[in-house]
């Protein structure tokens, strides 16, 4: 019977190992940890991480040839093969702070697995690592090895949160890169046996090791490049009065782009696509291409433009001030039908309107009171200026609760934003929500989730990526005219100042000076 140890538990490394487990029953698969709280987790009904589908599957393959263990180094020491699924953050000080991988804990990896085994392994890098990795990798392995053999094989990830279990059955490709040598070879094809078991053979694509580790970075590269394309032209869109949706559908209908990653947001999050492009920006650098590196870094500079563009909505709309008004944030996961909120657009968007002395009112199905509340209390790395940090005040604290329910989120609050597509927020009840709000009652939809048309017959002021606020556009130029006592050149319609409660329906709105 074939082994595998998984060192890792977490959203890559345990569903990877139990899809394994369910599609290839002849093969002993134990997913390692030292964190005692998350194996326990896993070997309980409360798994550690939310993905739809993910739990059918542990059932069916947990005691039987898939085990979650602390005893790392007896898994590893009796695998034939080891995934290293390991964190791989950004660096947050020294050499490429800001920008390179940190490798602290697949070195320590490397290191233990050398130290350990006894035997022949194959060592499979899942971590997303930058290029040449396996060459570090090799290095600490054939010098501590003591005359033991290791091949090292790089077949990156390639799962959307939320979609994890369905891409793993049904994958677009399986990446399996190898030295180009016999014994390499050999490792591949013993890789690449485990997946044929379910996974078609044109699907199963083989490389040299570079283009493996490389080609998880541009993956997510352009993936993201895609988002902020979009969200660039929705900031035109808006300037414009075209709409971004009907851009996007006419673009993505073009056979050599299509449809797909081409919806505008709030802007783009998880663990992957900030980091692995700031990786990509580092490792151009270090190449001697600086105009490739400062390309790919526009494209977080376009996604951090577009939270705080969105942050700028709020409070001008609201009568250029957020002080003391409640808002209610509805989703705070980076994506729908997920737990994790690693880099989620929600953290700058409340901390932009902390800020501004809001109060703010969290409520998301997945995500912990206790995980917001440290999200929102965390030092954020500032990648522009490496050698400062941005402290966030505990004090914050008492600026941000956390509710049970949409209802009670929204209720007394000026105004609702919307941040992670959840299928719920499409169902809730707005006439009541609106009714339980102050007046004028706000909506800023960052994810394009409600009917705006709708809401706006409701009463509301909308604010959506798609579209802009359209009839509140006008009232929130009013807005801005006002204060200054001219209307100047701009013709706001008569609906859209009753909308914001200046004028009475049977008041004239002519364009001349306010008294």
């Amino acid at each position: 019977m074939v082994k595998i140890c998984c060192i890792g538990a977490g959203y890559v490394g345990g569903p990877t190992m139990a899809v394994i487990a369910l599609k290839c029953p002849s093969v002993e698969v134990a997913v390692v940890d030292i964190s005692v709280p998350r194996i326990t987790a896993w070997n309980s009904d409360q798994l550690p991480i939310y993905e739809p589908g993910l739990d059918d599957v542990v059932k069916q393959c947990r005691g039987k040839n898939l085990f979650f263990s602390t005893d790392v180094e007896k898994h590893v020491r009796e695998a034939d093969i080891v995934f290293v699924s390991v964190n791989t953050p950004t660096k947050t000080r020294g050499l490429g702070a800001g920008k390179a991988a940190d490798l602290t804990y697949w070195e320590s990896a490397a290191r233990m697995i050398a130290d350990v085994s006894v035997s022949d392994k194959i060592v499979v890098e899942k971590s997303t690592v930058p290029v040449k990795t396996a060459e570090a990798i090799e290095k600490i392995l054939t010098h501590n090895s003591k005359g033991i053999k290791f091949q090292i094989l790089s077949n990156p990830e390639f799962l959307a949160e939320g979609t994890a279990i369905e891409d793993l059955f049904k994958p677009d490709r399986v990446l399996i890169g190898g030295r180009e040598t016999p014994e390499g070879f050999a490792a591949v094809k013993a890789l690449k046996d485990i997946y044929s078991q379910w996974v078609p053979e044109e699907r199963i694509l083989t490389t040299n090791l570079w283009s493996a580790e490389l080609s998880k970075l541009a993956a997510n590269a352009f993936l993201a490049q895609r988002i902020s394309s979009v969200n660039a032209m929705s900031a035109l869109c808006e300037a414009t009065g075209a709409n971004v949706t009907e851009v996007s559908y006419a673009v993505g209908k073009d056979s050599r782009i299509g449809p797909k990653f081409l919806n505008s947001s709030v802007g783009f999050g998880g663990s992957c696509f900030q980091k692995d492009i700031l990786n990509l920006v580092y490792i151009c650098e270090c190449n001697g291409l600086p105009e490739v590196a400062e390309y790919w870094k526009q494209v977080i500079k376009i996604n951090d433009y577009q939270k705080t563009r969105f942050v700028n909505r709020i409070v001008s709309s609201m009568f250029n001030t957020v002080s003391n008004k409640k808002i209610a944030v509805l989703g705070f996961a980076f994506k729908k039908d997920t737990g994790d909120t690693r880099e989620t657009p929600a953290i700058d968007v409340c901390k932009g309107l902390i800020g501004d002395k809001a109060r703010i009112s969290i409520y998301d199905p997945q995500v912990t009171e206790e995980q917001i509340q440290r999200d929102l209390t965390m030092n954020k790395f500032d990648w522009d200026h490496p050698l400062h940090l941005q402290p966030m005040s505990p004090t914050t604290v008492k600026q941000v609760s956390v509710a049970w329910d949409a209802y009670a989120a929204t209720k007394d609050a000026h105004g609702i934003c919307i941040l992670t597509e959840w299928d719920e927020f499409k169902k809730l009840d707005y006439e009541k929500i609106f009714e339980n709000m102050q007046k004028p009652a706000f909506v800023f939809d960052g994810r394009n989730v409600v009917d705006a048309e709708k809401l706006r017959k409701i009463g509301f002021i909308v604010y959506s990526i798609v579209d802009g606020v359209k009839l509140a556009g006008e009232a929130m130029d009013a807005v801005h005219e006002r204060p200054s006592g001219f209307l100047r050149h701009k013709k706001v319609s008569k609906a859209a100042e009753i909308e914001c409660g200046f004028v009475s329906s049977d008041q004239k709105l002519e364009e001349e000076k306010v008294s």
